[in-house]
């Protein structure tokens, strides 16, 4: 097995491992590899230094000299493809919603309600709301929902 360090063309950083280096090749070839954050599957290895075991330390009586210091790559675990898919789903969700919605920010559960209550222009919106607003709006039979936060949001 070997570890590639890989980056997307969003210059997303994230570790994946692999049976061989012709493996990579052939998985990226036919386009089964793709980033984790953004889907993207333009991705490209990163340069990695080997890591190669010296003997000649083996008896050395000084120490060995300090590693390098490279500033940290982000990395993100693999995600299975359920999961992908279920990103790319959610991600897509909250874009047809922000694209066809109308933010309405905190006013959200005022508004909902004027909808509701022939007070406001029927439209969609989206917005906020704190757990007591949103149930107080349920009760009254106002029918919302919560949009799916971006997947990218939770990192």
């Amino acid at each position: 097995m070997i570890r590639f360090t890989l980056a997307c063309e969003s210059g997303h950083s994230f570790e994946s491992w692999f049976p061989s280096g012709a493996a990579y090749d052939e998985q990226a070839a036919r386009g089964l590899v793709s980033c984790p954050i953004c889907d993207s599957r333009r991705i490209a290895k990163a340069p990695m230094a080997p890591a190669v075991a010296r003997s000649d330390r083996a008896h050395s009586k000084s120490p060995p000299p300090a590693p390098a210091t490279e500033a940290p790559a982000e990395t993100v675990p693999m995600i299975a493809e359920p999961e992908r898919r279920l990103r790319a789903l959610l991600r897509a969700v909250r874009e047809q919603v922000v694209a066809t919605s109308e933010h309405v920010g905190e006013r959200f559960a005022d508004e909902a309600r004027a909808i509701h209550y022939g007070e406001a222009e029927g439209r969609p919106i989206y917005g906020e709301a704190s757990p007591q607003e949103a149930r107080a709006l349920v009760e009254e039979g106002i029918e919302v929902m919560p949009l799916p936060p971006a997947p990218d949001d939770r990192h």
